[in-house]
């Protein structure tokens, strides 16, 4: 009786329970390191020094996770006298160690110093000094191979951040250019550059101009899934490296030289600010035929349109005439954003029977300043 009831002991079943409980948790736990290096099958080790990390990129522990919540905050409120001397030393500004970190790619655990980084949140710092030791990921996935070709071309050319594409295998393009550029700054400088001297410098000069360009554009959003950096690679392949002659999207030849160095001392004459867009205006006539009884409604709705800028009824085999002026980017043909405009304003219109578009080949427009007597 006493083995049955040993087997049947409410306690150790709830001990049981509340262990397996624990260990679910761990499991799903983000914070958990461990789990995620074994996921990641993150073992190679690189030391990456010293430097100031996000306190928002540090999302866990390595053997604390029990310690702290999905926040990562501590489950107890209470500041002990330890963590207190130490918030009180980061107030008066004094020399402190950095903590210990493991990094799984964007990810930060913790190794050591647990209680300076829960200081750094209560004083409200944005970053902390942080010893790094990087774990790389060598699970055969897609977004492992991508990490592990953008940190190898971080690393090789010496930039600062990372390259983010989408698709694997397109960085030896960025070598290429890293490599066209230190060629020409060692016949410019008449000495020898390292790959990573050019690479720093066509950071700077040649990737962050083109790459500013493109985000300020806004260009990104007509390419659901793809990157700033995405775009950059196919807009500078395609201008220095393959030379590709185009039938539409011309206009990008004027802003940005075929030539990288043209461009890069083209971009050293603006300041971040003055950057050129990657747009162009154009002008279009609209020749509408309308329902009579809609008439006024559809000449009404077109002159509310910023697009629009002159409506005049006509009369003949057309009944309307709009000219208005729409803005594209350089990648994109007219006949494009123009179908696109029509196509998802003035042809969904009730009364509109059918349209014509005409795109002027050579305009001029003549003084208006002038007094008609």
């Amino acid at each position: 009786m006493a083995t049955m009831f040993s087997k049947l002991n409410p306690f150790k079943a709830r001990k049981k329970s509340l262990a397996d409980q624990d260990s679910q948790r761990a499991d799903n736990n983000p914070s958990n390191f461990n789990i995620r290096q074994e996921k990641e099958e993150a073992y190679e080790a690189i030391e990456r020094g010293t430097l100031m990390v996000p306190l928002t990129k540090i999302i866990g522990s390595v053997g604390r996770y029990h310690d702290f919540d999905n926040q990562f905050k501590t489950h107890s409120p209470k500041v002990d006298e330890r963590l207190k001397g130490i918030m009180d030393a980061m107030r008066e500004g004094k020399n402190m160690p950095p903590i210990a970190l493991y990094q799984i790619k964007e990810d930060f655990f913790i190794l050591d110093g647990h209680h300076r980084f829960r200081a750094a949140v209560e004083l409200g710092w944005t970053d902390i000094r942080s010893r790094i030791v990087e774990l790389l990921p060598s699970k055969n996935t897609l977004e492992n191979k991508l990490y592990i070709e953008k940190i190898h071309f971080r690393d090789k050319a010496g930039l600062p951040d990372s390259i983010e594409l989408t698709e694997p295998g397109q960085l030896d393009h960025l070598e290429w250019q890293v490599r066209e550029h230190r060629k020409f700054l060692t016949n410019q400088k008449n000495q020898a550059v390292s790959f990573k001297q050019a690479g720093a410098d066509w950071y700077r000069t040649i990737y962050r101009p083109l790459a500013t360009l493109i985000d300020n554009s806004k260009l990104v959003k007509s390419f659901p899934g793809r990157t700033v950096d995405d775009l950059y690679l196919y807009i500078s392949v395609h201008q220095w490296e393959i030379g590709r002659k185009r039938t539409y999207g011309i206009g990008v030849d004027k802003l940005i030289p075929t030539d990288m160095e043209a461009f890069r001392q083209k971009m050293a004459e603006h300041k971040e600010q003055e950057y050129p867009e990657m747009k162009r205006e154009i002008t279009v006539f609209i020749l509408l035929n309308v329902e009579g009884k809609y008439e006024q409604q559809i000449f009404d709705k077109l002159l509310a349109l910023d697009e629009v800028r002159e409506v005049h009824s006509v009369h003949g085999s057309i009944d309307m005439i709009a000219k208005i002026t729409l803005m594209r980017d350089l990648l994109s043909s007219d006949a494009e954003i123009l179908s696109h405009f029509i196509q998802f304003t003035i042809r969904q219109w009730k009364g509109v029977v059918a349209t014509q578009t005409l795109i002027p080949g050579m305009s001029r427009t003549k003084d208006r300043d002038r007094c008609h007597i």
